[in-house]
């Protein structure tokens, strides 16, 4: 089956598509890719967007032009994929959409929003779309997150040691190999709310560490950013930008005077290295597989080695997957096992009380037409 994976981070700046030709083989699953395309969100979409979320205020109106707005969005860098990368003949597309809310209390997880409204796919492409991807892992009692992390136990299913896949995206999040997965804390989302900050809007990020690398470790600041008690919570656990925004680093930065923001920026990017690598180690990772916006700074990539002295740190490109395309494949993968009625969650990394089958599907141009079921679920990934 010739499927398109959609998806936009925590970073909210661009639609990712990957396409992958994907079939049940024996007892794999073989993924072999096709390319990526993306688009950036337009300016005028994307500050909508930012001034809707947490801890802004929004009203229902606005929520419904996000909706109808990211679904466009969305479903023209479908059709571009399946045009592009697909020769017209996709037969799926999974879209993951904009997360907008991720509702924790209290270390548990009550509910999730994804916008960007799957009609306009189905319409864009004329394909069945399968969305909503989280909601069903958190009624069964999983924090809905991180839902890669099936992807990531079958491919690095048979690797040597204790191999462990990170991502670093707004969030960062990882996945070992007994199933143990969470969402470490913030991997660019402080440093890209610094960047805005310090800049007036000019700037959206610390393009290749620049800043990090022209500035200094405040070390008080770190002390005090370390502090935050999310990082000493057990695992199952998931957060979002929710938390780790702006105004928590304006509150952070309180009494400490004039800082510069290469020296805030620095500091920020030592906070994602130490938070990952101390992650890391937790759980005993012999190697790191790296993918993500944040594998991008070499100052945050360098950082984080020199955090994990031994450790083996590489990016998925060596072993064969984009790692700017890696989630966007993670989540074709998602909707093709959606499609075959197989489980989508491995509960040991969500916390949920069983697996399950993932999703809505909008139908496409010529209504819902399901393949035969899987007789089994597959237990590796296999790259072609």
């Amino acid at each position: 089956m010739r499927v398109i994976g959609l998806m936009s981070g925590t970073s909210y700046d661009a639609v990712d598509a990957a396409a992958a030709d994907l079939s049940l083989v024996d007892d794999g699953l073989v993924l072999k890719p096709l390319g990526m395309v993306g688009e950036r969100y337009d300016e005028e979409l994307r500050q909508a967007l930012a001034a809707a979320l947490p801890p802004a205020a929004t009203s229902l109106a606005e929520v419904c032009r996000l909706d109808t707005r990211i679904g466009q969005a969305f479903a023209r860098v479908a059709g571009r994929a399946n045009r592009e990368l697909c020769g017209g003949r996709a037969e799926l597309v999974a879209s993951h959409g904009q997360t907008v809310f991720h509702w924790v209390v209290g270390g548990r997880a009550h509910g999730t929003l994804q916008l960007g409204q799957p009609a306009w796919i189905a319409e864009e492409t004329g394909l069945p779309v399968v969305a909503d991807f989280r909601p069903r892992d958190i009624a069964a009692g999983g924090q809905g997150a991180p839902l890669v992390s099936l992807v990531d136990l079958l491919w690095l299913r048979g690797r040597p040691g204790t191999p462990v896949a990170l991502n670093l995206g707004g969030i960062g999040n990882l996945t070992a190999p007994d199933g143990t997965a969470f969402d470490t804390g913030p991997a660019c989302a402080l440093i890209d709310a610094a960047a805005r900050g310090f800049s007036g809007g000019r700037l959206s990020c610390d393009t290749d560490g620049a800043l990090a690398a022209a500035g200094s470790v405040h070390e008080p600041l770190l002390r005090r950013l370390l502090d935050e008690p999310y990082y000493a919570l057990p695992a199952p656990k998931t957060t979002g930008k929710e938390m780790f925004h702006l105004g928590y680093l304006q509150d952070a930065l309180a009494g400490f005077g004039r800082l510069t923001a290469e020296d805030v920026i620095a500091t920020l990017t030592r906070l994602t290295a130490r938070t990952v690598a101390d992650a890391i180690r937790s759980v005993g990772a012999t190697e790191v597989i790296a993918s993500g916006g944040g594998t991008r700074n070499p100052t945050l990539m360098g950082m984080l080695a020199a955090e994990l002295p031994g450790v083996p740190l590489r990016t998925s490109d060596e072993l064969g997957l984009p790692s700017d395309a890696k989630e966007a494949y993670a989540f074709a993968v998602l909707g093709f096992l959606t499609v075959h009625g197989l489980a989508a969650t491995e509960p040991a990394s969500t916390g949920a009380r069983r697996p399950s089958v993932l999703g809505s599907l909008t139908p496409g141009r010529d209504g819902l037409r399901l393949p035969a079921p899987a007789t089994r679920p597959p237990v590796r990934l296999v790259l072609e």
